[in-house]
């Protein structure tokens, strides 16, 4: 006789607070506040594929253009296609930037823990926040208010007790939406939801989902989490949590970081060129993969060295734009730095070397590189 499955209760934390705020159409709604005759025209922020051959993707579109069916990520060959007569506006980043910066300025007056998503959104915990309020509802109604007094722009927000109901929520009334789930209504909510909505469940998944017989969140819920595990591997067990209002996510804030380095010590010291380029090369690598991790970069390279009588130097050079976090530029940039700065010290050997960081601001969506052709590896 075969023994029933017995599955765990799953734990739920209904504890905290969080907000998802999301601009609406953010690089679109930045370019009809500069522009207002845009806001009646269909407004594509992408390069004009009549201009470059026919490449380019789509970065966003505003909602005249959407009525056509012209998203974010769509060739841009494709969104002329089903709407000639959109206006296509080259990407100003720069400017999307600093809104991006103005608007986290507004956010840090609520809340210092924040988990920026990309330039348009953001993971608030107001659990507990510098304004003493204790209802989300009314914290997220101030904070749209404020947004649109200081930048004439909308956003939706999402409320609820873990990040992922409120990244849903955020999506469920937009443009300028403000929408709550409360635990005793996450069932409700996740269960007419449809399973295309639920972060992880991508093209490829979808079809297998549907053949399944998985089309909402209350199909997904009738699922073992053994046959889940079994379909989908990992992200079937992830689901079957979610679809339980379950996740324990912390919004994972940042604590200013004013810098980020890495050094090396050496024993027996450093004597010759092609050690110091071969020492810099695998640092400039560290540095990177920590720039990387911490989801940062800057515009200040500083270089340490120590030489083996104790004497430290310390160069920096600041650049008008923020550098890539690639090894390559990063080692460069730091082998100028030391060919600048080595003197007759060099004679003693050198027993440590080191790259930092410093001027840092968070990675967004503008690091993101698309391909501009259907065969280009991204």
């Amino acid at each position: 006789m075969a023994q029933a499955i017995v599955e765990a209760p799953i734990k739920v934390d209904t504890s905290r607070k969080i907000i998802h705020v999301d601009m609406d159409a953010f690089y679109a709604s930045i370019e009809e506040r500069e522009q207002p005759a845009y806001q009646t025209q269909p407004l594509v922020v992408a390069h004009d594929p009549r201009k470059t051959g026919g490449r380019g993707v789509v970065t966003t579109a505003n909602y005249v253009a959407r009525q056509y069916g012209v998203h974010s990520a769509m060739p841009a060959q494709k969104a002329l296609e089903l709407c000639p007569k959109a206006v296509f506006k080259t990407p100003n980043f720069p400017l999307y930037r600093a809104v991006s910066e103005q608007i986290h300025q507004i956010f840090h007056e609520y809340t210092d823990k924040i988990q920026p998503i990309a330039f348009d959104e953001a993971y608030l915990d107001v659990t507990t926040n510098k304004k003493g309020l204790r209802s989300a509802v009314q914290l997220a109604h101030q904070l749209q208010q404020e947004i649109y007094q200081q930048t004439q722009l909308t956003c939706s927000t999402g409320i609820s007790y873990n990040k992922f109901i409120a990244k849903l929520a955020s999506d469920y009334r937009k443009p300028a939406g403000v929408t709550i789930v409360l635990p005793e209504d996450a069932h409700e909510f996740l269960w007419r939801e449809p399973i295309e909505k639920f972060r992880g469940v991508g093209k490829k998944t979808v079809p297998k989902m549907h053949d399944l017989g998985i089309q909402t969140g209350r199909d997904l819920f009738k699922q073992s989490e053994l046959d889940l595990i079994q379909q989908f591997g990992k992200l079937g067990y992830v689901l079957y949590r979610r679809v339980r209002g379950s996740d324990d996510r912390p919004v994972e804030y940042l604590r200013e970081r004013k810098s980020i380095g890495k050094e090396r010590t050496f024993g027996p010291f450093l004597t010759t060129q092609t050690e110091v380029n071969e020492h810099l090369q695998e640092i400039a690598k560290l540095v990177t993969a920590a720039m990387q991790k911490h989801q940062r970069h800057g515009k200040t390279l500083v270089l340490k060295l120590r030489y083996g009588d104790f004497v430290t130097i310390t160069k920096r050079r600041t650049f008008s734009e923020f550098l890539p976090n690639d090894a390559v530029v990063i080692n460069r940039y730091a082998t100028q730095i030391f060919d600048e700065v080595v003197d007759a010290h060099f004679d003693s050997g050198i027993r440590l070397l080191g790259i930092t960081f410093t001027g840092l601001a968070p990675l967004t969506f503008e690091n993101i590189s698309l391909p501009l052709y259907p065969n280009q590896p991204s």
